[in-house]
């Protein structure tokens, strides 16, 4: 039996995954000879697999304690512990933009400035508008606007090249010095792969483990990359292209996966993310993560439907062994988050586990029917040229090559 595991992006909810791993690893004959990763997915795969046989689990729980914060810490810090700012550049591109002549180009715009008095005299001279929204119309909309010195340093924040809020690939990083990235590419390791955007070629590209000169190997460059998403993470070079998180395009990463290996018979998915996780936000945090997850979430529910619509279209013979998602957690990195995240991803690999023995010894006995096409899908259904793993019927989209 030839097996694939799809981990899917996540980001704080990587526990699942990892607790679907703790209990799959006492199944004997459940293993998997690829795993096809996108975003907090690669760095749980690449831990996994670098580990001494049966120390895989432990080695990605202890590397995930130490990113994950302790409650009472993270209560008044929400910030995991690898997520910090890059100072000495964010303060190199200060002085650069403070040194370039420039940068002091079009402080001064005269019509917004004349622009502005006209409606500062309005403004006084209408009653009617005194209120929050009128005084917050006025202040950002017209004054800080046509002041050269708010131009200025609102330039200095937002037009200065800084690319992310903070930084993950480091070569001095404890984190990635706890990846033997020679390890993955021992002998007999499985084939692993991860994703991550391409921003100089405008596509998604695979990084792998096996050198077969059609993809990049996997590296701590490319790892940092395939979860470098945009504003928050620095962008990753690598090569001299730049390259940000793959699951902003494909959260749970099929591209090329059947295409690669078509010897697949089992494909096992541990989604960790669903929209009905998603809560009403308290404060700026949980807003900031709201707007991360809700989009990755639904984009994951729906790359694995497309994926078995493609399934069915091509009438391949690959059974979905799909792992459900808890709504019992949050996003936040906190260790009782991560414990709770790996006892439900564990109690859902069991129940997972029980139902795929179940259906199996009950195969034999079965006729074999063969998978009915859907009548109402659109025709053509065809693969997405941008490489995200989803389709579409567009007619121009006829030649687009197929990506699973």
């Amino acid at each position: 039996m030839k097996r694939a595991i799809v981990l899917s992006g996540g980001g704080p909810a990587v526990g699942l995954s990892l607790g679907a791993l703790q209990r799959l690893d006492r199944e004997a004959d459940i293993r998997f000879d690829v795993w096809s990763t996108s975003c907090i997915g690669g760095w749980l795969a690449a831990l996994y697999n670098q580990a001494p046989a049966g120390q895989g689990c432990q080695a990605a729980t202890d590397f995930f304690r130490s990113v994950f914060q302790p409650d009472d810490v993270y209560a008044r810090y929400p910030v995991a512990h690898v997520f910090t700012p890059n100072l000495d550049e964010m303060a190199g591109h200060m002085m650069d933009f403070l040194m370039d002549p420039e940068s002091y180009q079009g402080l001064v715009v005269p019509h917004k400035i004349a622009e502005t008095i006209a409606r500062m005299g309005q403004f006084a001279c209408s009653p009617g508008e005194w209120s929050s929204y009128g005084l917050n119309d006025l202040l950002f909309n017209h004054i800080l606007p046509a002041h050269p010195v708010s131009r200025f340093l609102t330039s200095l924040m937002f037009l200065s090249p800084v690319e992310g809020l903070s930084r993950l690939y480091d070569p001095r990083s404890e984190a990635l010095r706890a990846i033997d990235f020679e390890a993955l590419r021992a002998p007999g390791k499985p084939a692993i792969y991860h994703n991550a955007y391409n921003l100089t070629d405008r596509r998604l590209e695979l990084f792998c483990n096996k050198s077969d000169g059609r993809y990049a190997p996997i590296t701590a460059q490319s790892l940092c990359a395939c979860s470098a998403l945009p504003f928050l993470e620095d962008t990753v070079e690598i090569d001299g292209k730049t390259y940000c998180e793959g699951a902003v395009v494909d959260a749970v990463s099929f591209a090329d996966l059947l295409t690669n290996h078509p010897e697949i018979e089992e494909v096992w998915i541990s989604r960790i993310l669903d929209h009905r996780q998603i809560t009403k936000p308290k404060n700026l945090t949980e807003a900031l993560s709201n707007l991360i997850m809700l989009f990755a979430a639904k984009m994951s529910e729906d790359d694995v439907e497309l994926f078995k619509l493609h399934l069915a279209q091509q009438g391949r013979d690959v059974r979905i062994v799909e792992i459900p998602v808890s709504l019992e957690i949050d996003h936040s990195w906190t260790h009782s988050n991560l414990d709770r995240a790996i006892q439900a991803g564990f109690q859902a690999a069991d129940e997972t586990i029980a139902a795929y023995r179940a259906d199996a010894a009950d195969a034999p006995r079965r006729p074999a029917v063969p998978m009915p096409m859907p009548m109402d899908l659109p025709a053509p259904i065809l693969c997405d040229p941008h490489g995200r793993g989803g389709f579409e019927s567009q007619p121009q989209l006829l030649a687009a090559p197929c990506k699973f």
